[in-house]
Protein backbone atom coordinates (compact mmCIF):
# COMPACT_ATOMS: atom_id res chain seq x y z
CA UNK A 1 0.00 0.00 0.00
CA UNK A 2 1.35 3.58 -0.78
CA UNK A 3 1.06 6.52 1.14
CA UNK A 4 -0.88 8.92 1.11
CA UNK A 5 -4.44 7.56 0.79
CA UNK A 6 -6.64 10.17 -1.35
CA UNK A 7 -9.57 10.04 -0.46
CA UNK A 8 -13.03 11.64 -1.85
CA UNK A 9 -15.92 12.13 1.19
CA UNK A 10 -19.49 12.28 0.23
CA UNK A 11 -21.16 13.84 2.94
CA UNK A 12 -18.78 15.64 4.79
CA UNK A 13 -20.11 17.76 6.67
CA UNK A 14 -22.31 14.72 8.66
CA UNK A 15 -21.74 12.85 11.68
CA UNK A 16 -19.39 10.12 9.54
CA UNK A 17 -17.67 12.61 7.47
CA UNK A 18 -16.69 15.00 10.76
CA UNK A 19 -15.45 11.80 12.34
CA UNK A 20 -13.55 10.66 9.24
CA UNK A 21 -12.15 14.06 9.35
CA UNK A 22 -10.98 13.07 12.92
CA UNK A 23 -9.17 9.81 11.39
CA UNK A 24 -7.66 11.62 8.95
CA UNK A 25 -5.70 14.41 11.28
CA UNK A 26 -4.70 11.49 13.59
CA UNK A 27 -2.67 9.85 10.23
CA UNK A 28 -2.03 13.05 8.12
CA UNK A 29 0.88 10.92 6.21
CA UNK A 30 -0.91 8.06 5.53
CA UNK A 31 -4.30 10.06 4.42
CA UNK A 32 -5.40 13.07 2.53
CA UNK A 33 -8.60 14.60 0.96
CA UNK A 34 -8.81 15.34 -2.51
CA UNK A 35 -12.80 16.26 -2.23
CA UNK A 36 -14.89 17.00 0.40
CA UNK A 37 -19.00 16.67 -0.90
CA UNK A 38 -21.92 18.58 1.21
CA UNK A 39 -25.38 19.11 0.14
CA UNK A 40 -26.06 23.15 1.97
CA UNK A 41 -23.93 23.48 5.42
CA UNK A 42 -21.49 26.16 4.40
CA UNK A 43 -20.22 26.95 7.58
CA UNK A 44 -18.92 23.40 8.63
CA UNK A 45 -17.53 23.14 5.04
CA UNK A 46 -15.54 25.95 5.08
CA UNK A 47 -14.17 25.05 8.77
CA UNK A 48 -13.57 21.42 7.76
CA UNK A 49 -11.47 22.61 4.05
CA UNK A 50 -9.29 24.43 6.00
CA UNK A 51 -8.37 22.03 8.26
CA UNK A 52 -7.73 19.59 5.91
CA UNK A 53 -7.27 21.43 2.52
CA UNK A 54 -8.62 18.99 -0.23
CA UNK A 55 -8.27 19.79 -3.99
CA UNK A 56 -12.25 20.16 -4.85
CA UNK A 57 -14.99 21.03 -2.29
CA UNK A 58 -18.03 20.32 -4.14
CA UNK A 59 -21.36 21.65 -2.64
CA UNK A 60 -24.74 19.89 -4.35
CA UNK A 61 -26.80 22.63 -3.41
CA UNK A 62 -27.08 25.86 -5.51
CA UNK A 63 -27.37 28.81 -3.30
CA UNK A 64 -24.82 26.81 -0.92
CA UNK A 65 -22.51 26.57 -4.27
CA UNK A 66 -23.03 30.40 -4.51
CA UNK A 67 -22.58 31.31 -0.40
CA UNK A 68 -19.06 29.63 -0.48
CA UNK A 69 -17.50 30.71 -4.16
CA UNK A 70 -14.60 32.87 -3.51
CA UNK A 71 -14.30 31.73 0.75
CA UNK A 72 -12.27 29.10 0.56
CA UNK A 73 -8.65 28.66 0.78
CA UNK A 74 -6.47 29.22 -1.78
CA UNK A 75 -6.21 26.36 -4.30
CA UNK A 76 -9.12 24.42 -3.89
CA UNK A 77 -11.62 24.32 -6.66
CA UNK A 78 -15.04 24.65 -6.04
CA UNK A 79 -17.76 22.99 -7.66
CA UNK A 80 -21.88 22.42 -7.68
CA UNK A 81 -24.34 19.37 -7.76
CA UNK A 82 -24.64 15.71 -8.24
CA UNK A 83 -22.80 15.59 -11.67
CA UNK A 84 -19.65 17.05 -9.62
CA UNK A 85 -19.76 14.73 -6.81
CA UNK A 86 -19.88 11.48 -9.41
CA UNK A 87 -16.80 12.88 -10.93
CA UNK A 88 -14.83 13.61 -7.78
CA UNK A 89 -16.04 9.77 -6.46
CA UNK A 90 -14.80 8.47 -9.88
CA UNK A 91 -11.66 10.60 -10.65
CA UNK A 92 -7.66 9.34 -11.30
CA UNK A 93 -6.56 10.52 -8.69
CA UNK A 94 -8.95 9.07 -5.86
CA UNK A 95 -8.22 5.89 -3.61
CA UNK A 96 -11.27 5.41 -1.99
CA UNK A 97 -14.31 6.81 -1.37
CA UNK A 98 -15.69 7.21 1.88
CA UNK A 99 -19.63 7.15 0.70
CA UNK A 100 -21.97 8.83 3.97
CA UNK A 101 -24.55 11.02 2.29
CA UNK A 102 -27.63 10.38 3.60
CA UNK A 103 -30.73 8.78 1.84
CA UNK A 104 -30.93 7.59 -1.83
CA UNK A 105 -29.62 10.70 -3.09
CA UNK A 106 -26.11 9.17 -2.26
CA UNK A 107 -26.80 6.63 -4.66
CA UNK A 108 -25.09 7.74 -7.96
CA UNK A 109 -22.19 9.20 -6.73
CA UNK A 110 -21.05 6.00 -4.51
CA UNK A 111 -21.99 3.84 -7.57
CA UNK A 112 -19.82 5.83 -9.82
CA UNK A 113 -16.99 4.86 -7.22
CA UNK A 114 -17.78 1.70 -7.42
CA UNK A 115 -17.80 1.53 -11.50
CA UNK A 116 -14.65 3.14 -10.94
CA UNK A 117 -13.24 0.26 -8.84
CA UNK A 118 -12.32 2.28 -5.94
CA UNK A 119 -11.95 0.98 -2.36
CA UNK A 120 -15.33 2.08 -1.17
CA UNK A 121 -16.16 2.82 2.71
CA UNK A 122 -19.64 2.68 2.90
CA UNK A 123 -22.18 4.62 5.45
CA UNK A 124 -24.76 4.93 3.01
CA UNK A 125 -27.44 2.21 3.85
CA UNK A 126 -29.37 3.07 0.98
CA UNK A 127 -27.19 1.99 -1.67
CA UNK A 128 -27.68 -1.54 -0.86
CA UNK A 129 -31.20 -1.12 0.44
CA UNK A 130 -32.21 0.13 -2.67
CA UNK A 131 -29.80 -1.21 -5.25
CA UNK A 132 -27.87 -4.12 -3.57
CA UNK A 133 -27.84 -6.45 -6.58
CA UNK A 134 -26.68 -3.62 -8.87
CA UNK A 135 -24.62 -2.61 -6.58
CA UNK A 136 -22.84 -5.71 -5.33
CA UNK A 137 -22.90 -6.55 -9.25
CA UNK A 138 -21.15 -3.39 -10.42
CA UNK A 139 -17.98 -3.88 -7.10
CA UNK A 140 -17.71 -7.19 -8.59
CA UNK A 141 -17.35 -6.50 -12.31
CA UNK A 142 -15.23 -3.98 -11.76
CA UNK A 143 -13.16 -4.99 -8.78
CA UNK A 144 -14.29 -2.28 -6.35
CA UNK A 145 -13.99 -3.27 -2.97
CA UNK A 146 -17.09 -2.38 -0.81
CA UNK A 147 -16.12 -2.26 3.15
CA UNK A 148 -18.64 -1.54 5.67
CA UNK A 149 -18.53 1.73 7.82
CA UNK A 150 -21.80 0.96 9.43
CA UNK A 151 -20.56 -0.55 13.33
CA UNK A 152 -22.53 -3.68 13.32
CA UNK A 153 -21.63 -4.61 9.66
CA UNK A 154 -17.92 -3.92 10.30
CA UNK A 155 -18.28 -6.41 13.35
CA UNK A 156 -19.81 -8.85 10.55
CA UNK A 157 -16.60 -8.39 8.75
CA UNK A 158 -14.38 -8.49 11.35
CA UNK A 159 -16.18 -11.92 12.45
CA UNK A 160 -16.33 -13.40 8.99
CA UNK A 161 -12.58 -12.75 8.07
CA UNK A 162 -10.38 -15.54 7.36
CA UNK A 163 -13.37 -18.50 7.91
CA UNK A 164 -15.32 -20.48 5.74
CA UNK A 165 -18.60 -18.58 4.66
CA UNK A 166 -20.47 -22.20 3.77
CA UNK A 167 -20.36 -22.61 7.94
CA UNK A 168 -21.85 -19.43 8.79
CA UNK A 169 -25.43 -20.35 10.42
CA UNK A 170 -26.20 -16.51 12.04
CA UNK A 171 -25.53 -12.95 11.53
CA UNK A 172 -26.83 -11.44 14.48
CA UNK A 173 -26.85 -7.41 14.48
CA UNK A 174 -27.14 -5.94 17.88
CA UNK A 175 -29.20 -3.06 18.28
CA UNK A 176 -29.71 -0.15 21.34
CA UNK A 177 -33.07 -0.21 21.18
CA UNK A 178 -33.31 3.80 21.48
CA UNK A 179 -35.17 5.34 23.49
CA UNK A 180 -38.01 3.43 23.41
CA UNK A 181 -36.48 0.16 24.20
CA UNK A 182 -38.14 0.07 27.38
CA UNK A 183 -41.54 1.96 26.87
CA UNK A 184 -45.25 0.18 26.77
CA UNK A 185 -46.18 0.29 23.42
CA UNK A 186 -49.46 1.98 23.96
CA UNK A 187 -47.50 5.20 25.35
CA UNK A 188 -45.55 5.73 22.07
CA UNK A 189 -48.66 7.68 20.07
CA UNK A 190 -48.10 10.45 21.18
CA UNK A 191 -44.45 10.72 21.54
CA UNK A 192 -42.47 14.08 20.38
CA UNK A 193 -39.86 14.53 17.69
CA UNK A 194 -37.65 15.30 20.49
CA UNK A 195 -38.33 12.39 22.41
CA UNK A 196 -37.77 10.54 19.02
CA UNK A 197 -34.27 12.24 18.29
CA UNK A 198 -32.88 12.12 21.78
CA UNK A 199 -30.96 8.56 21.23
CA UNK A 200 -29.27 6.94 24.80
CA UNK A 201 -25.49 6.31 22.93
CA UNK A 202 -25.33 8.16 19.52
CA UNK A 203 -25.41 11.47 18.49
CA UNK A 204 -26.72 11.70 15.02
CA UNK A 205 -29.28 13.37 12.94
CA UNK A 206 -32.74 13.65 13.10
CA UNK A 207 -33.60 11.23 10.46
CA UNK A 208 -31.39 8.23 11.25
CA UNK A 209 -32.32 8.82 14.97
CA UNK A 210 -35.98 8.86 14.39
CA UNK A 211 -34.95 5.67 12.33
CA UNK A 212 -33.44 4.22 15.52
CA UNK A 213 -36.43 4.84 17.60
CA UNK A 214 -38.51 3.19 15.04
CA UNK A 215 -35.69 0.56 14.53
CA UNK A 216 -36.28 0.92 11.21
CA UNK A 217 -32.54 1.20 10.82
CA UNK A 218 -32.37 -1.96 11.99
CA UNK A 219 -34.52 -3.32 9.36
CA UNK A 220 -32.44 -1.41 6.26
CA UNK A 221 -29.22 -2.55 8.17
CA UNK A 222 -31.06 -6.26 7.60
CA UNK A 223 -31.31 -5.97 3.93
CA UNK A 224 -27.89 -4.30 3.63
CA UNK A 225 -26.61 -7.41 5.15
CA UNK A 226 -28.16 -10.03 3.36
CA UNK A 227 -26.21 -7.68 0.29
CA UNK A 228 -22.96 -7.23 1.77
CA UNK A 229 -22.48 -11.01 2.95
CA UNK A 230 -24.36 -12.80 0.34
CA UNK A 231 -27.13 -14.18 3.20
CA UNK A 232 -30.27 -15.59 3.21
CA UNK A 233 -33.45 -14.02 5.12
CA UNK A 234 -32.74 -17.13 7.74
CA UNK A 235 -29.64 -16.50 8.28
CA UNK A 236 -30.35 -12.71 9.22
CA UNK A 237 -31.28 -11.53 12.84
CA UNK A 238 -30.84 -8.68 15.28
CA UNK A 239 -30.75 -8.75 19.06
CA UNK A 240 -31.25 -5.68 21.44
CA UNK A 241 -27.86 -4.88 23.39
CA UNK A 242 -28.54 -1.43 25.76
CA UNK A 243 -24.59 -1.10 25.86
CA UNK A 244 -23.85 -1.18 22.22
CA UNK A 245 -20.66 -2.61 23.22
CA UNK A 246 -21.09 -5.73 21.33
CA UNK A 247 -21.54 -4.81 17.80
CA UNK A 248 -22.86 -7.50 15.96
CA UNK A 249 -21.89 -11.66 16.31
CA UNK A 250 -21.74 -14.03 13.56
CA UNK A 251 -22.35 -18.07 14.87
CA UNK A 252 -21.17 -20.72 12.89
CA UNK A 253 -22.08 -24.57 12.08
CA UNK A 254 -20.52 -26.22 15.25
CA UNK A 255 -22.00 -23.86 17.50
CA UNK A 256 -19.07 -21.04 17.84
CA UNK A 257 -20.11 -17.03 18.53
CA UNK A 258 -18.09 -14.49 17.31
CA UNK A 259 -18.54 -11.22 18.39
CA UNK A 260 -16.58 -7.96 17.81
CA UNK A 261 -16.55 -5.32 20.62
CA UNK A 262 -15.62 -1.99 21.26
CA UNK A 263 -16.60 0.93 22.95
CA UNK A 264 -19.12 2.89 21.01
CA UNK A 265 -17.63 5.61 18.65
CA UNK A 266 -18.03 5.36 15.04
CA UNK A 267 -14.26 5.92 14.79
CA UNK A 268 -13.64 2.55 15.15
CA UNK A 269 -15.55 1.05 11.96
CA UNK A 270 -14.37 4.22 9.88
CA UNK A 271 -10.92 3.40 10.98
CA UNK A 272 -10.38 -0.27 9.95
CA UNK A 273 -12.49 0.81 6.42
CA UNK A 274 -9.81 3.39 5.79
CA UNK A 275 -7.08 0.47 6.50
CA UNK A 276 -8.26 -2.65 7.92
CA UNK A 277 -4.34 -3.79 8.10
CA UNK A 278 -1.94 -2.62 9.83
CA UNK A 279 -4.63 -1.46 12.30
CA UNK A 280 -4.52 2.17 13.35
CA UNK A 281 -5.19 4.20 16.39
CA UNK A 282 -8.94 5.46 16.10
CA UNK A 283 -8.67 8.04 19.03
CA UNK A 284 -12.02 5.67 21.08
CA UNK A 285 -11.59 5.17 24.47
CA UNK A 286 -10.15 1.81 25.52
CA UNK A 287 -13.06 -0.65 26.23
CA UNK A 288 -12.04 -1.65 30.18
CA UNK A 289 -14.89 -4.52 30.52
CA UNK A 290 -14.11 -5.04 34.17
CA UNK A 291 -14.84 -1.30 34.29
CA UNK A 292 -18.30 -1.83 31.87
CA UNK A 293 -21.41 -1.89 33.32
CA UNK A 294 -23.28 -5.86 32.87
CA UNK A 295 -23.91 -6.49 29.14
CA UNK A 296 -27.39 -7.39 28.37
CA UNK A 297 -28.92 -8.72 25.39
CA UNK A 298 -32.94 -8.64 25.01
CA UNK A 299 -35.64 -10.12 22.29
CA UNK A 300 -37.07 -7.12 20.17
CA UNK A 301 -40.45 -6.92 21.12
CA UNK A 302 -42.52 -6.37 17.73
CA UNK A 303 -45.32 -5.16 19.18
CA UNK A 304 -42.85 -2.15 20.15
CA UNK A 305 -41.34 -2.20 17.04
CA UNK A 306 -43.42 -3.67 14.08
CA UNK A 307 -40.50 -2.64 11.70
CA UNK A 308 -38.88 -5.81 13.08
CA UNK A 309 -41.89 -7.64 11.36
CA UNK A 310 -41.93 -6.06 8.58
CA UNK A 311 -38.95 -6.53 7.37
CA UNK A 312 -38.93 -10.34 7.53
CA UNK A 313 -41.39 -10.41 4.31
CA UNK A 314 -39.05 -7.88 2.71
CA UNK A 315 -35.74 -9.63 3.32
CA UNK A 316 -37.64 -13.10 1.88
CA UNK A 317 -39.07 -10.87 -1.34
CA UNK A 318 -37.55 -9.27 -4.12
CA UNK A 319 -35.81 -6.07 -4.80
CA UNK A 320 -39.24 -4.03 -5.37
CA UNK A 321 -40.43 -4.60 -1.48
CA UNK A 322 -36.59 -2.93 0.00
CA UNK A 323 -36.89 -0.16 -2.56
CA UNK A 324 -40.47 0.65 -1.35
CA UNK A 325 -39.65 0.21 2.26
CA UNK A 326 -36.88 2.75 2.21
CA UNK A 327 -38.81 5.65 0.06
CA UNK A 328 -41.85 5.02 2.44
CA UNK A 329 -39.97 5.67 5.49
CA UNK A 330 -38.09 8.63 4.18
CA UNK A 331 -41.30 10.33 3.36
CA UNK A 332 -42.83 9.17 6.68
CA UNK A 333 -40.03 9.86 8.73
CA UNK A 334 -40.00 13.51 7.22
CA UNK A 335 -43.67 13.45 7.36
CA UNK A 336 -43.17 12.97 11.13
CA UNK A 337 -40.88 15.70 11.50
CA UNK A 338 -43.17 18.14 10.04
CA UNK A 339 -45.96 17.02 12.05
CA UNK A 340 -47.91 15.58 9.59
CA UNK A 341 -48.18 12.12 11.23
CA UNK A 342 -47.66 10.81 14.61
CA UNK A 343 -44.76 8.48 15.77
CA UNK A 344 -46.61 4.88 15.50
CA UNK A 345 -47.74 6.18 11.97
CA UNK A 346 -44.14 5.95 10.01
CA UNK A 347 -44.09 2.66 10.30
CA UNK A 348 -48.06 1.41 9.69
CA UNK A 349 -47.47 4.18 6.66
CA UNK A 350 -44.66 1.96 5.66
CA UNK A 351 -46.73 -1.18 5.89
CA UNK A 352 -49.22 0.09 3.72
CA UNK A 353 -47.08 1.15 1.07
CA UNK A 354 -45.62 -2.43 0.52
CA UNK A 355 -49.13 -3.79 0.62
CA UNK A 356 -49.48 -1.83 -2.96
CA UNK A 357 -45.92 -3.16 -4.01
CA UNK A 358 -45.75 -5.43 -6.79
CA UNK A 359 -43.10 -7.97 -5.90
CA UNK A 360 -40.41 -8.64 -8.33
CA UNK A 361 -36.65 -8.24 -8.94
CA UNK A 362 -34.75 -4.89 -10.49
CA UNK A 363 -32.48 -5.12 -12.93
CA UNK A 364 -31.24 -1.66 -13.80
CA UNK A 365 -31.11 1.83 -11.83
CA UNK A 366 -33.44 3.47 -14.03
CA UNK A 367 -36.25 0.64 -12.74
CA UNK A 368 -34.85 1.41 -9.12
CA UNK A 369 -36.04 5.40 -9.57
CA UNK A 370 -39.28 4.14 -11.42
CA UNK A 371 -40.01 2.19 -7.56
CA UNK A 372 -38.40 4.80 -5.93
CA UNK A 373 -40.72 7.43 -7.04
CA UNK A 374 -44.09 5.68 -7.27
CA UNK A 375 -43.45 4.30 -3.66
CA UNK A 376 -42.76 8.09 -2.57
CA UNK A 377 -46.26 9.13 -4.33
CA UNK A 378 -48.59 6.41 -2.75
CA UNK A 379 -47.04 7.43 0.58
CA UNK A 380 -47.57 11.08 -0.25
CA UNK A 381 -51.11 10.15 -1.11
CA UNK A 382 -51.52 7.73 2.18
CA UNK A 383 -50.41 10.68 4.29
CA UNK A 384 -52.76 13.38 2.67
CA UNK A 385 -55.76 11.57 0.91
Amino acid sequence: MSYPINITLLGATGSIGTNTIDVMLRHPTQFQAYALVAHRNVDLMLELAQKVKPQVVVMTDEVAYQSLKGNLPSGIRLECGMDAAEAVSAAADVDMVMAAMVGSAGLPATLAAVHAGKRVGLANKECLVTAGRIFMRAAKESGAEVVPVDSEHAAVHQALAGHDRDSVTRIILTASGGPFRDRDPASLKHISVAEAVAHPNWSMGAKISIDSATMMNKALELIEAKWLFDASADQLSAIIHPQSIVHAMVEYCDGSVLAQLAMPDMRSPIVYAMQAEPRLESGIPWLELAQTQPLEFQAIDEKRFPSMALVKDVLAGEDSLAIALNAANEVANQAFQDGKIGFMDIVDTVARVLEKTVNQPVATLEEVWQLDAESRRITEEIIIP
